[in-house]
Order: C-alpha cells, then structure tokens, then sequence
C-alpha cells in the first residue's frame, strides 16, 4: 500500500468520523468559562480583603497570603474530588493559573502516591511542574529585557 493511498484511507475516515462527531457548544463553554473563572477571581478577591481588613496588610502585602488561601482551598477541593467534578462543568475557567496549577499539581501527587514519597508524588509532580518553572522562568527573562532595552532606549 502506497503513502498515497494511505492518506486517501485516513481522509476518507476523518471525514466519515466528522459525520457523527457531536457539535460542540463553543459559545455556552466560552460563557461559562467566563464566569466560573471570574467567580475564582472574585473569591480570591474576596480572600484578600479579608486579609486587608482583618489583619495588618496592605495590597501588596495582602497578596502573598491570599495566594497561599487559594491555592491550599484548591488543593483540598482536588483531594475531596470537588474540584475535578466542578473542572468538568467549567472547562478552561477553572484553569486560572493559580488554582488550576495546584490542581494539576495536587492531582499528579494522589494519582501516583502508591509509587512512593520519591519516584511517585515526586517525580511525577516535577514532570508537570518543571516544564512550566523554566518556560515561566525564560518569559520572564525574556519580558525583563525586552522592558529594560525599551526603558535604556526611551531615557
């Protein structure tokens, strides 16, 4: 059988199969991602006012503790099994990179703890966690140049 009619068959099939592939309600997910991670947004809004009224912070000293709150009530909701049935509701709202992050990270760490402390919830978890760490890493350096090249230009 040639290349040629290899890629026939696998047209030929990706066509029969677009067929009967249900349609996906884009919009409604869009919507409904809009608000779900606009209601996490809003919680963590809500948590660092409580910390700004409750205890001596300000707004940039408020933001480290309210962080740490999100991303222990993500992780608790992920251990529960909350979080996951919820994710399924709102699709990418529930990716709000703080939350969705901890979950992808809490989530690692359950499915593999019967491998071990160390070759299952460790290693699996930088599996995820380590290509976000230096693609973030290199953003960040790339933005921070880019920013002091405009500023030594500009002034």
């Amino acid at each position: 059988m040639g290349q040629s009619s290899q890629e026939d068959i696998q047209k030929t099939y990706q066509q029969f199969a677009s067929k009967d592939e249900p349609k996906r309600p884009v919009i409604m997910n869009c919507i409904k991602a809009f608000i779900i991670g606009g209601l996490i947004c809003v919680i963590g809004q809500a948590i660092q006012n409580f910390y700004l009224y409750n205890f001596d912070f300000n707004e940039q000293t408020a933001s480290d503790p309210t962080v740490a709150t999100v991303i222990l009530i993500a992780v608790l909701l992920t251990g529960f099994g909350v979080y996951d049935k919820f994710a399924q509701y709102a699709g990418a709202g529930t990716a709000v990179p703080v939350t969705g992050f901890a979950n992808a990270m809490a989530s690692a760490a359950i499915e593999h703890r019967t491998e071990g402390p160390v070759f299952g919830i460790g290693s699996n978890m930088f599996k995820l966690a380590g290509p976000v760490i230096v693609f973030g890493t290199t953003a960040a350096f790339i933005v921070a140049l880019v920013k002091t090249i405009i500023i030594q230009l500009g002034g």
